[in-house]
């Protein structure tokens, strides 16, 4: 799979300066939109979601992209899928963290041409049953849209994610990209922006068993 990580700068100006490489998968931080409104959008006054389906259709890939969202007021951090020139869906965060804006009600795990993709946005990083969700759900790969603020510890959450779960994290922050696999590995990382980088996905399974006391049938 080969993936391309915009960790800086609007969508707009990569869209007009794009040239394919055959990238499968774009993603973008939350530079990538800013707020968009879906009033503006429904009233064709803003063209956001247009934008980023638009460029999947010049792709004929996947493209993830972070943003807040406005609905009259209520604004979230969220994230927008498009596939071959459609808007495949908006995934909010779960949780709001100190009232900085409101939270999400559910988790998607996206089915795509490159497999299912589980979608984690922005503080659900922290969540450790939200990746344990998307995983037990049948994810293939996760994503990871985030802000800015990557450190160790954010580095040590997506290899323990990566390796717990059995799931690879491709992470794109603002300024930061990263790949976690599932052993444990920061197998790519990079502040640059663009920036492209090739994942071999390798599928793994194990059987795990447990006993239970009082469970009767």
């Amino acid at each position: 799979m080969k993936i391309r990580f915009v960790s800086r700068g609007r969508l707009r100006e990569f869209r007009e300066n794009y040239e394919g490489v055959d990238e499968e998968l774009l993603l973008f931080g939350f530079d990538g939109m800013g707020e968009v409104s879906y009033e503006k959008e429904l009233k064709n006054e803003s063209d956001e979601f247009e934008k980023i389906a638009l460029l999947t259709k010049t792709s004929k890939g996947v493209a993830v992209c972070g943003c807040t969202t406005d609905t009259r007021g209520l604004k979230r951090k969220s994230a927008v899928v498009a596939e071959n020139g459609k808007l495949i869906g908006v995934s909010d965060t779960l949780h709001a963290v100190d009232g900085e804006v409101s939270a999400g009600a559910a988790l998607r795990v996206y089915e795509t041409k490159l497999g299912k993709m589980g979608l984690v946005v922005a503080e659900d990083l922290f969540f450790p049953e939200v990746m344990q969700a998307l995983s037990l759900c049948g994810s293939d790969f996760i994503v990871c849209v985030f802000g800015p603020a990557v450190d160790g510890l954010t580095q040590a959450i997506l290899r323990s994610y990566a390796y717990l779960y059995g799931v690879p994290v491709f992470f794109c922050g603002v300024g930061y990209s990263m790949i976690a696999d599932m052993g444990g590995s920061i197998v790519f990382s990079s502040p640059k922006s663009p920036v492209t980088a090739e994942f071999e996905n390798v599928k793994e399974y194990h059987l795990v068993e447990t006993r239970r006391r009082g469970f009767m049938r």
